[in-house]
């Protein structure tokens, strides 16, 4: 609730309630869909997680681009393991390694069941090289959302009314290899079935300045949110850093 009344000050309490009983309606039934997954056949996944234009990211592939795809913890983000079934990219995308072992490699086994790529933060620019290297396309998918550690924020903006220390990395990767960034805007239709439509951000970021590509996908990011807010994660702690100069 907290989250909410600094993102929505203009909303009262009462909207701010509803926002959050349908917030946890959908977490529930984003804890059923994960489980479901592990079961789920390649037909089935393709008929519940539709990508309505896949002929964007074909087309881009076919004129040589690999692609960073960006997305946020927005309506049903891991069910886009699935993209290998409806793309003819080499996708692959980065994931935080779990303390006990156990559960990484089952995590590592179930996000990669339809073939998609795991891989560190560390072993992203080396991946990105070796496959352009080798002349294979990839559509790279990193979420936008995450909060740096405390010594590695390089970069501050404004996102749903307050100060937010964000990731620079799509940036630098979409400057350094000239790689095409699109936005993953996914929409809930139904319980269990969703759309997504991939929005092009820019074909060559190499040509733009200094934050503009991180200012373009964080409001690409606020415009989903604040459309359909129960649908993002409300519950992690998205602002446990002070901006330096704040005197909040």
């Amino acid at each position: 609730m907290n989250n909410l009344r600094n993102s929505f000050p203009e909303k009262s309490d009462n909207e701010l309630k509803i926002i959050s009983k349908k917030f946890y309606w959908h977490l529930a039934d984003l804890f059923i869909e994960v489980l479901k997954l592990q079961h789920m056949s390649s037909r089935s996944i393709k008929k519940r997680y539709k990508v309505l234009n896949p002929e964007l990211l074909d087309n881009l592939r076919k004129e040589g681009k690999s692609t960073i795809a960006v997305f946020g913890h927005y309506a049903n983000w891991e069910w886009i393991i699935s993209l290998p079934l409806s793309l003819d990219y080499k996708c692959v995308t980065v994931y935080k390694p779990l303390a006990n072992r156990f559960f990484d490699s089952y995590f590592k086994k179930f996000r990669s069941q339809y073939g998609l790529e795991l891989i560190t933060m560390t072993q992203t620019g080396r991946t990105v090289f070796r496959y352009e290297k080798g002349g294979i396309k990839t559509l790279l998918g990193l979420v936008a959302d995450q909060t740096p550690p405390n010594g590695e924020i390089q970069y501050w903006t404004r996102f749903l009314n307050q100060d937010t220390p964000v990731y620079l990395g799509i940036e630098k990767l979409s400057h350094k290899f000239n790689m095409a960034v699109v936005f993953f805007n996914i929409d809930k239709v139904k319980r269990g079935y969703y759309e997504l439509h991939a929005e092009l951000i820019y074909e060559n970021p190499a040509e733009l300045e200094p934050y503009e590509v991180t200012e373009l996908h964080v409001r690409k990011l606020e415009e989903q949110i604040r459309r359909r807010p129960e649908l993002w994660m409300w519950s992690h702690r998205r602002w446990k850093h002070k901006k330096p100069d704040s005197h909040d």
